[in-house]
C-alpha cells in the first residue's frame, strides 16, 4: 500500500477545502459527523499548515470534504494510502446502493426519482404504486398515473396474493413489502432483459424490499407519501385511532396475522393490537358499539392498559383486570367489549377472556366452528374474572375475532351481515393469506352497510403454521 507524504496531503486538502464552499464551522459538523474528536480550532490549525494530525484523522477530514465535492463536482481530496473506488459502478449493487444514497436524508416525496434511478442500473423502468388506506386502489406515486383497481388488474392481483407475475406486455409486477406488510406493488419493464428470468426476479425482490423499509421509515417523518394514500381528510377521532394501530400484518415462522378496521376515515370505535414472540401470540380487540360519544376515548384508554400491563409481563387475567381497571376509572365513557387471547405457538392451545364480545371463530379444512362465548358480559376487575376459556388448534387453523359491528351491520333493508356470511368470507379460499382475508371482510361489510352502518368493523385473524 503506498502512503502520501503527510504535506503533499495537508496541502490538497486545504486546496479542495476552498473549493468546497464550505465555512470551516460547516467542514467540523461533517468531520465530527464522521467521528473526528478535534475541536474547530485545531482543524483551522491544520488547514492553515499550522500543524499536523494523526492519519486518522487527516482521512476522515478528506473523507468530509470528499463527500462536499461529490455533490458539487468530480474533483476530491486525497487520501494518505491509495484507496480503491468501493462504489459499484453497475449492476444489482449499484441499484441498491444509488437507492440508500439517494433515499438518505431525501424528503419522502423524493422516493420516486431515487427508485428511477435505482432502477436504471439495472436497465429497468420502475413505477411504484401505494395501497390506499381503504384498500381499494393503488396509488401511482408518479404524478399523471392512472390508479390501479385492486379487484379487476393485474396490479391488485400481485396486492392480494402478494406475490409476483408477468404480463402479457411484459411489464414484470411484483409485491412491494415492509418486512411482511403489503404496502404495494411495483411495476417494472425491462429493457432488455427477459422479465421470466430468475435472476432478474431475484434482484426486483431485493429491491423491493429496501424500498419497503424506506417508504416506511420515510413516512414516519414525512407526510408525502401518506397523503397520496388518502383519497378524502381523516376525522380527528379516527386519526387518534390510526396512529395507535400496529401494522396490519405481521409474521413468525409459527403464525401469521392479519388485521383490518373500516370505515378507514371516520374510524371512532374499534381498536386492535397484537404482539409475537418465539412461543407465543398475544391478540386484543376493543369494541365501543356505536361511533361518537367518546367512544374513540375509550377504546384508547382499554388499548393503553392493554398494552401496559403486556409490556410488563402481565398474564391473560392481569391484562384483562387492567383494562377494567382503566374503564371504570372512565366516568361517562361508554361500555367497552373485547378480547384478550393467548396462543401458546409450541402446543396450539388458545386461551381467551372476553367482555360482551362475539364468540371467536376458527375455520379448520375451509369450514369454520364457533368457539365457546367468553362468559363475561364486561370488563370488571379483582375477583369478578371468570376463567379463560381455553381452545386446542390445529396446524393450519384460522382464528378469526371481530368487533359487533362486523356481524351487526345491517343493509337498507334491514338485514344484518351475520355470522353465516362471516363465515363464508373466512372459509372462502384456505389458501389466502391472512391480511387478504380480513381486507376482504371488511370490504364486504363496508358493501352490506351500503355506507349507512353506525359500527365500525373490526376483524384481526391469526394462521397457526407450527414448524
Amino acid at each position: 500500500m503506498r502512503f502520501l507524504p503527510e504535506d503533499e496531503q495537508q496541502r490538497r486538502i486545504a486546496a479542495c477545502f476552498a473549493r468546497s464552499d464550505l465555512t470551516p464551522e460547516q467542514l467540523w459538523m461533517r468531520y465530527f459527523a464522521l467521528g473526528g474528536s478535534l475541536n474547530l480550532l485545531e482543524l483551522d490549525a491544520y488547514l492553515n499548515g499550522l500543524t499536523t494530525l494523526p492519519r486518522v484523522d487527516r482521512d476522515m477530514l478528506a473523507h468530509a470534504v470528499n463527500e462536499r465535492l461529490d455533490e458539487t463536482g468530480p474533483a476530491r481530496a486525497p487520501y494518505s494510502h491509495s484507496v480503491r473506488d468501493a462504489k459499484p459502478l453497475h449492476g444489482p449493487l449499484k441499484a441498491l446502493v444509488d437507492l440508500l444514497e439517494g433515499a438518505h436524508r431525501a424528503p419522502p416525496e423524493r422516493l420516486p426519482a431515487v427508485v428511477a434511478e435505482a432502477g436504471r442500473a439495472l436497465d429497468l423502468t420502475i413505477g411504484v404504486y401505494l395501497a390506499d388506506h381503504d384498500q381499494r386502489t393503488l396509488v401511482p406515486l408518479r404524478p399523471g398515473g392512472a390508479e390501479l383497481d385492486i379487484e379487476t388488474t393485474v396490479g391488485g392481483a400481485v396486492f392480494r396474493r402478494a406475490g409476483t407475475t408477468v404480463a402479457r406486455d411484459g411489464t414484470l409486477w411484483t409485491i412491494l413489502l415492509d418486512g411482511v406488510e403489503r404496502l404495494g406493488v411495483l411495476e417494472i419493464v425491462p429493457d432488455d432483459a427477459d422479465p421470466d428470468d430468475p435472476a432478474l426476479r431475484e434482484q426486483c425482490r431485493w429491491l423491493a424490499t429496501l424500498l419497503g423499509h424506506l417508504v416506511t421509515a420515510t413516512t414516519q417523518y414525512g407526510d408525502g407519501l401518506d397523503r397520496r394514500r388518502r383519497h378524502r381528510p381523516r376525522g380527528s377521532p379516527a386519526e387518534l385511532l390510526w396512529q395507535s394501530l400496529p401494522p396490519l400484518t405481521a409474521a413468525t415462522e409459527s403464525v401469521i396475522v392479519g388485521a383490518s378496521v373500516q370505515p378507514v376515515y371516520d374510524l371512532c370505535a374499534t381498536v386492535f393490537d397484537y404482539a409475537l414472540s418465539e412461543g407465543r401470540a398475544q391478540l386484543a380487540l376493543f369494541d365501543a358499539g356505536v361511533r361518537g360519544g367518546g367512544a374513540d376515548i375509550a377504546v384508547v384508554t382499554a388499548l393503553s392498559a392493554y398494552r401496559a400491563a403486556r409490556h410488563g409481563g402481565a398474564a391473560l387475567g392481569e391484562q384483562f383486570a387492567a383494562v377494567a381497571a382503566e374503564l371504570e376509572a372512565l366516568p361517562g365513557a361508554p361500555a367497552v367489549h373485547g378480547v384478550v387471547a393467548e396462543l401458546d405457538l409450541h402446543t396450539g392451545v388458545l386461551r381467551l377472556l372476553g367482555a360482551g364480545c362475539p364468540a371467536p371463530l376458527v375455520v379448520r379444512d375451509g369450514e369454520a366452528c364457533l368457539t365457546a362465548a367468553p362468559a363475561a358480559t364486561r370488563f370488571a376487575a379483582g375477583g369478578g374474572l371468570c376463567p379463560a376459556t381455553e381452545v386446542q388448534l390445529e396446524p393450519g387453523d384460522l382464528l378469526t375475532l371481530y368487533s359487533r359491528g362486523v356481524a351487526e351491520t345491517a343493509n337498507r333493508a334491514g338485514e344484518p351481515f351475520g355470522r353465516a356470511r362471516i363465515a363464508r368470507h373466512l372459509g372462502h379460499d384456505a389458501g389466502e393469506l391472512p391480511p387478504e382475508i380480513a381486507r376482504r371482510l371488511t370490504r364486504a361489510v363496508l358493501d352490506h352497510g351500503e355506507g349507512g352502518s353506525r359500527h365500525d368493523a373490526g376483524v384481526l385473524i391469526a394462521r397457526w403454521v407450527p414448524r
